[in-house]
């Protein structure tokens, strides 16, 4: 009797997989063809031997395989591949803040990243190169700035660099010693039987105040008759912990609860203790501010699918930056990095060009930061968003710092900005922002940039620069075509920023002009 998964086959490979799970499958007379592939156990290893799997054309050969591979190798892969507790946090480490656990100095981090974002600023230049005529700016600009396709100023330190940041999410599952209860961040290669729970003590990335309540969450579930809840269709309950934290000390707290078969008593009965142990009882030393709990079917649910249920406390804390307030509730985007934020949004301001009549359209807006912290030096602010729940923080945040000149529209850009380029046809200045997630913008966005007249300054912020990013570059940059008849932009400064010390990650803030001699 072997071992079935549900499986998701590789295109090349039609047959079914054979690996550890809990559903037993009957073998009884499969015949396996040569050429198909059959993974056994612990498939780190074994799918080096698939061709031996291959010729076993009867039950019987692949029973006496398997037997003599499992006598062979007869090893627990989480005591083996783990080798101790060491190990296990350098791994960690190597996967969080790898530059510190490579002891780079952090004045060379900050070379490290300028170099990284010049290559893409090269790559860049490459790719335009391919599709813009000779006398097109870009090439220009790449000879005179040693094939960059603009000039790149040095990268902007963060002004902390351990304890940066506000929020982090610990994950639940198998530690080191076996316990499934074990808070902490996942370390491994990505396979169910190579993954391990790791408590991130170590991560200097976070700050103490964050580690201490993961402790004692860990604490807590381990004293709870309830499971785990590692795999949803194994059933269990306790899936994850977020701790959102500010400037001045204040802690929110966000419990993520599988609720399987419980009911809302016993879910009641539950969330009783929580408050019980973290506002009288041994989690009392952690001072939180708001302590939320959330009874999710998936891994991970908005406040419309799933509400955010707060148990105790305020419901919102409030982070100054720059000196603007803003509201954080559970699930509000605010950069990880308070006081990198201050210089990544001051940059913007700095390179951004805007006056007091300028319209500055923030899309992906968010809950509103750039924009309110951008609305005194403008004539009016409209953002775009696509979450609700944003769009109502963005509302509230303009009101606790006074800005009566914001729009904050719901919706997704690609809907809601090529209905607004008719409405800015007249408007003498807009300067755009645009700090998309990583996969970057919708081409229907760029598209309705570049065809809007008025629109002749671009501030693009990229958190992933050789990414998806690429492509919108090449959108905003490239030739007019039938599709994109409006004029192109050119790119004429990049400034890179580090709003994640000892991380591989880095913030591209890079300021596109409307090409002259072109018209929309």
């Amino acid at each position: 009797m072997g071992y079935s998964t549900t499986t998701k086959m590789a295109a090349p490979c039609r047959t079914f997989f054979v690996c550890a799970s809990r559903v037993p499958t009957d073998l009884s007379g499969v015949n396996l063809a040569v050429g198909k592939c059959l993974f056994s156990q612990h498939s780190t290893r074994r799918i080096r031997l698939t061709a031996r799997f291959a010729n076993a054309r009867s039950i019987a050969s692949f029973r006496k395989l398997e037997s003599s591979l499992n006598s062979r190798e007869p090893r627990n892969v989480v005591k083996n591949y783990w080798e101790d507790e060491e190990s296990s946090q350098d791994r960690l480490l190597k996967q969080v803040i790898p530059l510190w656990r490579s002891r780079v100095p952090y004045e060379s981090q900050l070379k490290w990243k300028y170099h990284e974002a010049a290559h893409a600023l090269k790559i860049l230049a490459r790719k335009l190169s391919a599709v813009c005529p000779p006398e097109s700016p870009v090439l220009r600009q790449a000879e005179e700035n040693g094939g960059m396709c603009c000039p790149l100023e040095p990268t902007k330190p963060s002004p902390i660099t351990e304890g940066y940041r506000n929020k982090s999410s610990f994950s639940i599952n198998k530690g080191l010693d076996g316990n499934e209860k074990t808070v902490g961040l996942f370390a491994g290669r990505g396979r169910r039987y190579n993954i391990i729970c790791v408590p991130a003590d170590r991560c200097i990335n976070m700050p103490e105040a964050h580690l201490q309540v993961a402790r004692l969450y860990q604490q807590y579930i381990r004293s709870s008759p309830l499971p785990a809840c590692i795999l949803f269709h194994e059933g269990g309950n306790w899936r994850e912990i977020t701790i959102r934290t500010n400037m001045v000390g204040d802690k929110m707290v966000i419990i993520t609860f599988f609720p399987g078969q419980l009911s809302q008593e016993d879910m009641d009965v539950e969330k009783s203790k929580l408050v019980e142990f973290f506002i009288h009882g041994p989690g009392k030393v952690c001072n939180i501010t708001s302590l939320y709990f959330q009874a999710s079917e998936k891994t991970r649910s908005s406040h419309l699918e799933a509400p955010f249920q707060l148990l105790h406390g305020e419901p919102y804390i409030y982070e100054t930056c720059l000196g603007r307030q803003f509201r954080i509730s559970p699930e509000a985007f605010f950069q990880t990095n308070t006081l990198g934020a201050e210089v990544l949004y001051q940059t913007i301001a700095d390179i951004s060009g805007v006056t007091a009549d300028t319209t500055l359209l923030d899309i992906c807006c968010g809950t509103g930061t750039i924009g309110i912290v951008l609305a005194n030096s403008v004539k009016k602010v409209i953002g775009v968003e696509v979450a609700s729940q944003a769009v109502e923080d963005a509302n509230v945040n303009a009101v606790l710092n006074a800005v009566d000149n914001a729009e904050f529209l719901c919706g997704k850009a690609e809907t809601v900005l090529p209905r607004l380029v008719p409405e800015l046809q007249n408007t003498p200045e807009v300067v755009a922002v645009v700090d998309p997630a990583r996969k970057g913008l919708n081409p229907k966005v760029t598209g309705a940039i570049r065809n809007c007249p008025s629109l002749n300054r671009l501030v693009y912020v990229s958190c992933k620069p050789r990414g998806e990013t690429m492509r919108n570059f090449i959108e905003l940059c490239g030739p007019p075509t039938d599709k994109v008849p409006g004029a192109p932009f050119v790119p004429v400064r990049a400034v890179p920023i580090d709003m994640f010390p000892h991380t591989r990650h880095i913030e591209l803030v890079v300021l596109f002009e409307r090409q002259q001699g072109h018209t929309v």
